[in-house]
């Protein structure tokens, strides 16, 4: 038993080291490329491929960031993403909350209603992005702010959908039926019930709506060109004939990640509560 202790003990020991160099690595492997492309964003173009490389440059500068945001229009870019993405993700959560409580609460149309929904995330958008084309063409949606809007709240409210369901379909019918008795209307029940009661899920959809309307690339380059372009498209910009521009591309890079990491902090505590809370509920 003398000899089994202190065994015990090293395996004890060992474990928050394990976890501590796992910790170490997942840090480097996701900092490291963040911290290289902040690195080019600021380094004179000359020391780019330098051998051996810059790893801190000696005369930092912001010449870059001006020429992504104004001389190539990252700017535009930035702002037309914002207007856009900010506005499908109110219509995604809105849509989704409605029609993930109408399936949950009143199995409107069965279950081939509620697999419909979700089965239009498997359509590629490359078998469905030529019909829209055309359709936009004809109706004078094309290179129009809400025509993008239209078309990234239809992207991602089947994922809405599916997310909120969850949380209605294991949400008490008690709750809202106490408030009926209470003298509440349907729509009451619905409101100062539900939609507080699913708070949480409806965040973290709205989180995830958000992200992927901020980084879609596909239907902005077929659906734009001129007035309503969104900042991944700006990224062609930066190669051409003449080579890549990685200075005014990493600045970019660098401000495009800003509005993700201040919304994923900001619903931090709302997005982890959604996904655990959606994930045992599904």
């Amino acid at each position: 038993m003398a000899a089994v202790a202190p065994a015990r003990r090293r395996k004890r020991r060992s474990v928050p080291i394990g976890r501590i160099l796992l910790l170490g690595f997942f840090l480097l492997f996701v900092l490291w490329p963040l911290y290289w492309m902040f690195n080019t964003s600021i380094k004179p173009s000359d020391d780019y491929l330098t051998v051996p490389p810059v790893w801190f440059p000696t005369a930092p500068t912001l010449v870059h960031y001006e020429a992504a945001l104004f001389a190539y229009r990252g700017l535009d870019g930035l702002i037309n993403s914002l207007i856009i993405s900010l506005s499908a993700t109110v219509l995604s959560a809105l849509f989704g909350t409605l029609m993930a409580y109408s399936l949950a609460r009143y199995n409107t149309g069965g279950q081939h209603l509620s697999f419909w929904v979700l089965s239009q995330r498997f359509l590629p958008p490359i078998g469905i992005v030529l019909p829209v084309f055309l359709i936009y063409r004809g109706v004078g949606l094309y290179d129009t702010h809400i025509g993008l809007i239209i078309a990234y709240t239809v992207f991602t409210l089947p994922v809405s959908v599916w997310m909120m369901f969850a949380y209605f379909r294991g949400m008490p019918k008690s709750m809202e039926e106490a408030a009926l008795v209470d003298g509440c209307t349907r729509w009451e029940a619905f409101w100062r019930v539900a939609v507080p009661l699913a708070a949480p899920g409806i965040v973290a959809a709205a989180v995830f709506a958000f992200i992927a309307c901020w980084t879609e690339f596909f239907f902005a380059l077929i659906l734009t060109s001129r007035t309503a372009f969104t900042l991944p498209t700006v990224f062609r910009a930066f190669i051409g004939f003449q080579g890549a521009q990685y200075g005014e591309a990493a600045a970019l890079a660098i401000v495009s990640l800003v509005p993700s990491i201040a919304l994923g902090v900001l619903a931090q505590r709302h997005l982890v509560r959604g996904l655990t809370l959606g994930a045992v509920r599904g």
